[in-house]
């Protein structure tokens, strides 16, 4: 095996988290980003604005990994509501060696630079859904 190949985060992308953290939309949005591999850079893959778990679920890859940044809208029991921020890894089984070796080891940084208290990992697409999220959320206040 190689060694971990961080890769760097892409400018614009990083301008975009920042916005993306200060928004203040009450809704479901998300970034999702990949790994451009030629240039071992993060970039953005897609952004979703007013958008559902469902299509976030459909719009991720699902044959190779990707990184999420979610901003959520999480009603709880007792009423309240709030608004976790939160950073999803996708990391299907049978995709190449390489390439999910420079997403675990670029993970951290991704992770470290958008500022999530949260983050999730997940092998397959089908796992991410309403019931999933609430389960993952439960612990959080």
């Amino acid at each position: 095996m190689g060694d971990f190949v961080i890769c760097d985060i892409d400018e614009d992308l990083l301008k975009k988290i920042k916005k993306f953290k200060m928004r203040k939309e009450k809704n479901i949005a998300a970034i999702i980003m990949k790994i451009n591999v030629e240039k071992h850079l993060i970039v953005v893959d897609e952004e979703l604005e007013d958008t559902s778990i469902e299509e976030f679920q459909e719009s991720l890859p699902t044959h190779q990994p990707s990184y999420s940044l979610v901003s959520y809208v999480h009603k709880h029991d007792d009423g309240r509501v709030s608004y976790p921020y939160f950073f999803i890894y996708v990391a299907p089984r049978g995709c190449k060696p390489e390439l999910q070796m420079m997403y675990a080891g670029s993970k951290l940084n991704i992770i470290k630079m958008s500022g999530a208290t949260k983050d999730f990992e997940v092998r397959s697409v089908d796992e991410i859904d309403e019931d999933w999220l609430k389960e993952k959320l439960r612990f959080f206040r």
